[in-house]
């Protein structure tokens, strides 16, 4: 009996395997059918020729093994409950040991290309030190591995991903940058989610924004080190970099001055903040050229951790990556490539531990109240800190601007 058993599993098993080969295989007719009769429509009307339509497609395979995949006829896959997750605490973005190491390298490259760097900066305006920490950050200075041919990448994602539309956008601006000549199809490498070379630009970024900045009649982000710089600064350039100013300051905020303060629509004169006390916590005045500026409270974990006066510039590198704390984690890492500095000394505190649907529970008691928390997604963004500001301050709380396990029976 036990032997029929374990035949009849092993059979089940064969079949099982057979069945999913072939729905596989399924899918690679269905894309190649997608290839010409859906997309190839589409890139003919945005000016692709069919001969480089054909020679781009000829060699591009679907690759399975890329995240978020929905293909046709398999199971859906299944949503994540993210408001059930926790979110972390932002001080676990930064690595002391990984900043420090990435500063070391940037300092000695930094010299290494000092001249590329001075002839970006006149041209462009943004400092070294941001392009340098960019570069670091994204690619660890052009020498991390960027494996995936990124035909095989955005024709995978956009016939088979959960977000097919953008990756569409993004495959047709691939076809553009072959027909330019500046880069061949087997140099042509990126991450997992469409992302390429030491810029780590999708495809429509780099029509945008990729710079020849080496002279030799291409724009090479793959193998370029001038290319790959001056790329990084023209594209914050053209998000509106101001020249001449920095990213921002960690300071300290007296406890009689709010936190609900904070977001780049409630900006002032740096002078104005610096006169309800508000002071740079390495005890240095503030520039005086910053003075008469406008600048930003920002207060990621609200009281429990650094505290911070940003520029525009600040919101000028989360165009890069739509995040405060990369924005913080590259104007940090530019600081200690420019001057030796080092951490933040506000310390991050035992935040980030709760639920997010706990957290979304606020959001919406807060919403009820009249508040704007801007999205309620489980995480604290600028608008749900304040918003939970105002109504600790307006309840006879001491604001925390952050939410914590205390104020959940609190606020319904």
């Amino acid at each position: 009996m036990l032997r029929f058993l374990s035949v009849l599993l092993l059979a089940c098993l064969s079949f099982a395997t057979f069945s999913f080969a072939a729905s596989k295989a399924d899918v690679e007719t269905q894309f190649r059918q997608w290839l010409r009769n859906d997309f190839w429509p589409e890139a003919k009307k945005a000016g692709i020729s069919n001969a480089a339509f054909e020679a781009a497609f000829k060699g591009v395979r679907l690759d399975w093994d890329l995240p978020d995949l929905a293909p046709p006829g398999f199971p859906k896959p299944k949503q994540r409950k993210q408001s059930q997750a926790e979110f972390s605490s932002p001080g676990s973005y930064f690595s002391e040991k990984r900043l420090q190491g990435l500063a070391a390298t940037g300092r000695s490259l930094a010299s290494a290309h000092a001249s590329t760097l001075k002839r970006i900066e006149r041209t462009y305006g943004v400092p070294g030190q941001i392009v340098l920490a960019i570069w670091g950050k994204e690619s660890g200075f052009g020498r991390a591995k960027i494996p995936h041919p990124i035909m095989d990448v955005l024709a995978t994602k956009a016939f088979m991903s959960t977000r097919p539309e953008l990756f569409r956008r993004e495959l047709i601006a691939a076809l553009h940058i072959l027909d330019s000549g500046d880069v061949k199809e087997a140099q042509m490498r990126g991450s997992w989610a469409g992302a390429m070379g030491q810029p780590q630009f999708l495809p429509s970024s780099f029509l945008k924004y990729a710079v020849d900045f080496d002279g030799d009649g291409r724009r090479d982000i793959w193998n370029s080190v001038p290319d790959s710089l001056a790329s990084i600064a023209n594209y914050l350039a053209q998000k509106g970099w101001q020249s001449g100013r920095d990213w921002g300051f960690e300071v300290a905020i007296p406890s009689g001055v709010s936190c609900a303060q904070e977001g780049p629509d409630l900006a002032r004169p740096i002078a104005e903040w610096a006169g309800m006390g508000i002071g740079r916590i390495s005890g240095k005045a503030f520039p005086a050229a910053e003075r008469a500026a406008a600048g930003m409270m920002l207060v990621p974990a609200g009281t429990h951790g650094p505290q911070f006066i940003v520029t525009p510039n600040f919101y000028v590198i989360k165009e890069y990556n739509n995040s405060d704390l990369y924005a913080l984690y590259i104007g940090n890492l530019a600081d200690r490539i420019a001057s030796g500095g080092g951490a933040f000394r506000g310390r991050w505190g035992d935040v980030g531990g709760m639920l997010r649907s706990d957290v979304l529970g606020m959001q919406k008691a807060l919403v009820a109240k009249g508040y704007d928390v801007g999205k309620a997604d489980g995480l604290p963004g600028y608008k749900t800190r304040r918003s939970l500001g105002d109504w600790q301050a307006k309840s006879g709380l001491e604001p925390t601007c952050f939410p914590d396990v205390s104020l959940k029976a609190k606020l319904r």
